[in-house]
């Protein structure tokens, strides 16, 4: 991993992004010390998406989320469900 002053950072923020767009992580420092890290963004793929609905649509028919006669789940009751 390359280490990059702030300073160069600053001055040369294009190049770098650049070169983390071909894949490459960069930290930059402060004074010597580490303080960001430059990383390729994360491409959702359709794959994941599709995951994530039919995740979804499994909790919806969830029994203990959804009891017979319940008319829908909220937010509040997946996020009370997902600290179970």
């Amino acid at each position: 991993m390359v280490t990059v002053g702030l300073y160069e950072a600053k001055t040369k923020l294009s190049e770098l992004l650049d070169r983390v767009e071909g894949g490459e992580e960069l930290v930059i420092t402060r004074h010597g010390v580490p303080v960001a890290r430059l990383v390729p963004a994360a491409h959702v793929s359709r794959r994941d998406i599709a995951g994530a609905i039919s995740e979804w649509r499994r909790l919806r028919t969830d029994t203990q989320l959804n009891p017979p006669g319940a008319d829908h789940v909220t937010v509040r009751d997946l996020i009370n469900y997902g600290r179970k």
